[in-house]
């Protein structure tokens, strides 16, 4: 039979399928409980980009939701590089996912009774803000009625599946014409948004927030970008009043790079436009993506 993976493909139960074809079961812990870790990676043309370190945060997710998938690091790298390759995708969003699954015994209340699983899929890229915004300025709205679930109820830092706070913000948002949301915590600080983190320029200081929020990937590398164009970073605490007056402000996300923003609610920065500093940070993280260093290329033969 001929599958038409234009859309996307899955790896899952150990087969690689059109994305449209892969599913779970409807009992799955995974889906009724949202008990999963996983990771995204991107792809760029034809190549992983910083894969070594996603598997070992996803790795790190899943020893935190205390997840057995019965398969080590060179079985979950073999199974996202045959997908991809099954695929065809040379740009895709690439999701690894551990799942609790379903009890072995029959309404066991019990995490320990689940069977833990590994499944993966892929999509043509995804960039969390179009492009086309980006470039010109997110407008991003700072929820007034959410706040971020309290990172000792759910770890942050452990990537998973609990998008009830960031759901109802992006509603918040929408509602209002902002493209996406950022959450502050209970004590009145930023913390992150839907799929990305958030960064103030102040002077010559980046600064981001360090608790509450997933210390991504693309977060890391920003700081490194920056560091090399000579301005000084700091993770720390970022209360609303201090964002409010940073001088540029932007977000990280694998699913689009470095995006400037130009409007936080009603807060105009850079004359309503991409600040210069955010706009060179992203001409450099679309450049790392071809650093052979921090590659893996695909196999599509």
């Amino acid at each position: 039979m001929d599958h038409d993976f234009s859309k996307g493909a899955a790896w899952i139960r150990g087969e690689i399928v059109p994305i449209a074809q892969a599913t779970i079961g409807v009992t799955d812990w995974g889906l009724t409980h949202s008990d999963v870790a996983y990771d995204v990676v991107p792809v760029w043309e034809g190549a992983f980009f910083r894969l070594g370190d996603y598997l070992e945060r996803f790795e790190a997710s899943m020893a935190a939701g205390r997840m057995q998938v019965g398969m080590g690091r060179a079985e979950i790298e073999t199974a996202l590089h045959d997908m991809v390759a099954t695929s065809g995708l040379r740009a895709a969003y690439v999701a690894m996912v551990a799942a609790r699954g379903t009890p072995i015994i029959p309404g066991s209340r019990d995490p320990r009774d689940c069977a833990n699983h590994f499944y993966a899929w892929c999509v043509p890229y995804v960039h969390v803000v179009k492009p086309e915004v980006a470039e010109a300025g997110a407008h991003v709205w700072l929820s007034e009625d959410v706040r971020r679930i309290p990172d000792d109820s759910v770890n942050p830092r452990a990537k998973n599946y609990h998008w009830g706070d960031f759901t109802q913000g992006l509603f918040e948002a929408k509602d209002r014409g902002f493209e996406t949301v950022v959450l502050p915590d209970h004590a009145g600080n930023v913390t992150e948004g839907p799929g990305f983190n958030i960064f103030a320029l102040k002077g010559g200081m980046v600064i981001t927030p360090d608790r509450g929020v997933l210390h991504g990937i693309t977060r890391r590398t920003v700081l490194e970008l920056a560091r090399a164009e000579g301005l000084d970073t700091c993770e720390r605490a970022l209360p609303v009043t201090e964002l409010m007056e940073a001088d540029e402000v932007f977000l990280s996300s694998s699913g689009g790079g470095v995006i400037p923003v130009s409007r936080v609610g009603e807060r105009r920065f850079s004359n309503g436009a991409a600040g210069p500093v955010a706009l060179r940070l992203r001409a450099a993280y679309f450049a790392a993506l071809q650093d052979p260093v921090r590659r893996t290329e695909i196999d599509y033969s």
